[in-house]
């Protein structure tokens, strides 16, 4: 059985590029380099419902800059829930993941990051600093639209079903 790949595999050729880490909108309440969109359905709600199926597989073909969105975000969304693991109320998940998203991390092209054999480095200072501010907007609405999924039902303790899955490492990567 193959793995789930993005639908917006097509509508990433209108995006703009930073090596091959395409720049797609979606909605959001957080200032950064994203247009927001008024589609119902963007590449964060794709990451968090492809999220569950695809942690289970170790191998993914890219085939198009979506999917490099999609691989990314999944695998924050796996760290997210490794640090919602420490914790058990709402507001104590919410503090924590907002210090993730907006800790310090390491871009493609950095000999920390786990996946340069997927994306391609920036070109320059300028494209580094973009993405840099890309993927922390990114960040910061992938972990409130999470927060909102883990705790639709009770406030006081996360969905044990998404946590289950905090173990599994997504292609044996992690960020």
């Amino acid at each position: 059985m193959p793995a789930y790949h993005s639908n917006f595999v097509g509508e990433d050729a209108d995006a703009r590029k930073i090596g091959n880490f395409p720049l797609l909108s979606f909605r959001t309440n957080y200032k950064g380099p994203s247009y927001p969109t008024t589609q119902e359905y963007d590449i964060i709600d794709e990451v968090l419902d492809l999220f569950r199926p695809n942690s289970f597989f170790k191998n993914f073909e890219v085939k198009g800059g979506a999917d490099r969105s999609l691989i990314y975000g999944i695998l924050y969304t796996s760290q997210a829930l490794n640090e919602i693991n420490k914790t058990t109320s709402q507001a104590s998940a919410i503090k924590a993941l907002n210090n993730l998203a907006l800790e310090d991390f390491s871009l493609p092209g950095d000999p920390s990051f786990p996946l340069n054999n997927v994306f391609t480095s920036p070109k320059d200072r300028v494209e580094y600093n973009l993405l840099k501010s890309y993927l922390n907007q990114f960040r910061q609405e992938l972990s409130a639209r999470l927060i909102a999924k883990l705790y639709q039902n009770d406030i006081h303790n996360p969905d044990k079903f998404w946590l289950a899955l905090s173990k599994r490492k997504f292609m044996n990567k992690s960020l």
